[in-house]
């Protein structure tokens, strides 16, 4: 990309999406928040008040910018899975030659961003957004 884009929210990062010279097909990976299995009185409440916690992936999908509409309706489609997850990172995955990345083409960016998160890699070259939409930034 040669201009910065300023991604506010979801319906931004589609319209950056949309923006950019190759077809791009976007990857999801939902996490749930838990507590480690080494945890102390401290982490039990920080955790039960909303902060801190492990995340855990717990469902991937990739869609083509064709296959997405709204922040809503992708929160509808993962409750049909009746998964309960807290935030999803989302990464873009540029195609070749005006043709846009197919589903087996995702599946080794997909398992890299599984093992950031499992290996407590840095999440901040992801976008997240929590469970409403809202976009998170990780330090």
């Amino acid at each position: 990309m040669s201009a910065h884009i300023n991604i506010t929210d979801y319906e931004s990062l589609l319209s950056a999406a949309r923006q950019q010279a190759e077809p791009q097909r976007l990857l999801f990976v939902f996490l749930k928040a838990s507590l480690p299995e080494q945890h102390t009185k401290e982490d039990v409440s920080r955790f039960h008040a909303g902060k801190g916690g492990a995340l855990r992936p717990i469902m991937v999908v990739d869609k083509t910018l064709d296959e997405l509409g709204s922040f809503s309706d992708l929160a509808a489609e993962s409750e049909k899975m009746e998964q309960d997850w807290q935030i999803v990172l989302i990464a873009a995955l540029s195609g070749k030659n005006g043709i846009a990345p197919n589903s087996s083409e995702a599946e080794l960016p997909l398992k890299m961003m599984i093992q950031t998160v499992e290996n407590g890699g840095d999440l901040s070259r992801y976008l997240a957004f929590d469970r409403n939409g809202v976009l998170v930034h990780f330090s």
